[in-house]
């Protein structure tokens, strides 16, 4: 699979809650982690999703948000993942972050420049990157 989303997480359906519109896919990373996905209940039927199915998760790097990893701020995304900052790469307007998730997994921000100095991130800090649900796109393999 090929696409212009910067973060591919692989992972196992763990459950489905099916609404009216939408459903809530919860996805089992290899680690353990939950990443929670909103899409259409006619997306989880075209996928053949179900408990057991093997999916990735696809979050563009714009769609990110950053924080000190020691901030205990309350928030509606549902997607919290932790890592260490491994490579910043900063242009004019704004910054590409990359951090290790620690399970051979790479995570992507794009941030402003001036998150970037706020946040004081530099290689080596801690930082959680969050994730809307609805941000994030499931997809298979055929």
């Amino acid at each position: 699979m090929r696409t212009s989303a910067r973060n591919m997480l692989k992972g196992s359906v763990e459950s489905i809650a099916i609404g009216a519109v939408n459903s809530e896919v919860t996805l089992r990373l290899g680690n353990g982690v939950l990443i929670y996905s909103i899409i259409t209940n006619e997306s989880v039927t075209s996928l053949g999703l179900a408990p057991g199915r093997e999916a990735t998760a696809l979050i563009k790097s714009s769609w990110v948000i950053l924080t000190a990893a020691d901030e205990k701020i309350v928030t509606s995304a549902r997607n919290r993942l932790c890592g260490v900052v491994t490579k910043i790469d900063r242009g004019a307007v704004n910054a590409e972050v990359v951090m290790d998730l620690g399970y051979d997994t790479s995570f992507t921000a794009i941030i402003t420049n001036e998150s970037l100095a706020m946040l004081k991130l530099v290689v080596g800090s801690p930082a959680c990157a969050l994730v809307k649900a609805s941000h994030v796109i499931l997809a298979i393999e055929k």
